[in-house]
């Protein structure tokens, strides 16, 4: 394996990563697009990962909240929904951008709620391997006050919106959230539409466990339901089959490539993506680097 080439595939996902950070740096260039979904549910997109709202007379429950430099954006778009405050904020995973609003709002009076592991990995400095970055402790009121190891449910604005945990997926402390009576389902990153997913090895997650969360979502879904991933657009449990689908065929081509002792430069030379790259390889992670990072993940889990 040629140290160069692993340089080069991370080094192009550290430069996207980058490019994000530096967008949520200038909120002047984002634009936070409400879409409503169904009930009191809608959709926030703008740099970072999609946001959810349940927003009605008992007041505003967020899921996740991007990057802390669009707080205020991201407050006036609730507001254009509701006057009352956000009163819980739950955060699918530790990642800062989905939880670089949490000092905001948590300094706002919103109770931020997330999965045993967020609040432990956002007390402590934490490490991505994939692309070489360090995060800092974030300060306490930016953390999760009340944490829960399986699930939670919220009785809120008319309905039961239950949270679970689905473990080894994206990190080891992810969640989904599910909206019972508006028939809507958020994934976090478990699911990226549209574009190959991340990750995090270096976070406790793994592949066959984003498939078996995967697998817990499309058993709550229906063809109707609205899917709101980590990120991409808004999804059907159509598009979560053509993810589940892709996500295991290139899961199996790596492992039996790793299997009979290919390097890293072998396996990305195979083009194990190549039918999938032109609706999956234009985002985040190009083809070479996410197989870099699948290869990385899945030899780590057969040793």
């Amino acid at each position: 394996m040629r140290a160069s080439h692993l340089f080069l595939t991370l080094s192009l996902g550290l430069a996207t990563a980058t490019a994000a950070r530096a967008a949520a740096q200038n909120p002047d260039d984002v634009t936070i697009q409400t879409i409503p979904l169904n009930g009191p549910v809608s959709m926030l997109t703008g740099s970072g990962g999609n946001i959810g709202v349940s927003a009605g007379p008992e007041g505003i429950l967020l899921i996740d909240d991007q990057f802390a430099p669009l707080s205020a954006k991201i407050q006036a778009a609730l507001s254009a929904l509701s006057p009352k405050p956000v009163r819980f904020l739950v955060n699918t995973h530790w990642h800062g951008d989905h939880t670089g609003g949490n000092e905001t709002f948590g300094t706002a009076g919103a109770i931020i709620v997330a999965h045993d592991n967020v609040r432990e990995r956002m007390s402590t400095e934490q490490f991505i391997e994939a692309f070489k970055s360090r995060t800092p402790p974030s300060p306490a009121i930016a953390l999760p006050v009340i944490t829960f190891s399986g699930r939670v449910s919220f009785f809120w604005n008319g309905e039961e919106i239950r949270v679970f945990h689905v473990r080894s997926a994206h990190t080891d402390g992810d969640a989904v959230v599910q909206f019972t009576k508006s028939n809507v389902i958020h994934t976090g990153d478990v699911f990226f539409n549209g574009l190959y997913p991340f990750i995090d090895g270096s976070s406790g997650g793994s592949v066959d466990g984003t498939l078996d969360a995967v697998d817990e979502v499309l058993a709550l879904a229906k063809a109707d339901t609205k899917i709101i991933p980590g990120h991409g657009p808004l999804a059907t449990r159509a598009d979560l089959v053509n993810y589940r689908r892709m996500l295991a065929t290139v899961r199996n081509r790596i492992s039996a490539l790793i299997r009979q002792k290919k390097t890293l430069d072998q396996v990305v030379a195979a083009k194990p993506t190549a039918e999938f790259d032109a609706v999956w390889g234009q985002g985040f992670l190009n083809p070479d680097t996410f197989v870099a990072i699948m290869f990385t993940v899945l030899s780590k889990s057969a040793s």
